[in-house]
């Protein structure tokens, strides 16, 4: 991961150095910034390939760097807010945020999801095969391959899989997960997110149990050992 250039802005300092350093340990190169007018310094002075922008940061807002940001470039962007309210994610996807975290959150899930949007956005490599213990899956063909034999996939039930595989071990809310896959905007019955994972599961075979529920909560992805 050496290379990898990430912004970090956060106005709370003990977060802001909790961030920095799971980024570093993972071998990112960090510029932090502690107000919106010092991250957009640090903006148009380094090529970065990703920023963390905590909303509520004085001189400008994360709302504001976000959109001083997407003017110029389609780099993934991660929110980090302590609103909750349906209206504040809503803003940050139509002004082009990839991701939101809402406080207090995990670091370890944090570094999870800039690791995801990067092998997304082709900054981390990523070889054409993702091998699990007992499944196998192409990210060239969309298929996969258990222990029965090959399968193939629909393109939602894909991009479920591999979302899931990479967030393995972290548990995804099924709003998460409906947002990512199905869109924000998404209006149907939230029902077909638990079909799609039951017919997953049954396509998995013996490796369908991988996907743990999570009763009142969601779904996680956790490959046995």
């Amino acid at each position: 991961m050496n290379g990898v250039r990430i912004l970090v802005a956060e106005d709370e300092n003990s977060i802001l150095k909790l961030v920095a350093r799971y980024l570093q340990n993972e071998g990112f190169t960090v510029y932090a910034a502690s107000d919106g007018e010092e991250a957009m310094d640090i903006w148009l002075d380094m090529p970065v390939d990703l920023a963390i922008l905590d909303v509520m940061m004085p001189k400008l807002d994360g709302w504001e760097v976000l959109t001083e940001i997407r003017m110029e470039s389609d780099i993934p962007v991660i929110m980090l807010t302590a609103r909750r309210e349906e209206a504040d994610k809503l803003l940050g996807f139509e002004l082009g945020t990839d991701d939101y975290m809402t406080k207090p959150f995990s670091p370890r899930e944090l570094v999870m999801r800039v690791k995801a949007l990067l092998k997304r956005t082709g900054k981390l490599s990523q070889s054409t095969v993702i091998d699990l213990p007992g499944l196998k899956v192409n990210t060239k063909t969309q298929s996969a391959q258990t222990p029965e034999g090959d399968i193939s996939l629909s393109s939602r039930e894909y991009e479920l899989l591999i979302y899931l595989v990479d967030n393995k071990g972290i548990v995804l809310p099924r709003e998460r997960i409906l947002e990512r896959i199905w869109g924000y905007d998404f209006e149907g019955d939230t029902r077909v997110l638990d079909t799609t994972i039951k017919r997953l599961r049954a396509k998995l075979g013996s490796c369908g149990s991988c996907i743990k529920t999570h009763r009142g909560n969601g779904y996680m992805f956790e490959a046995d050992k």
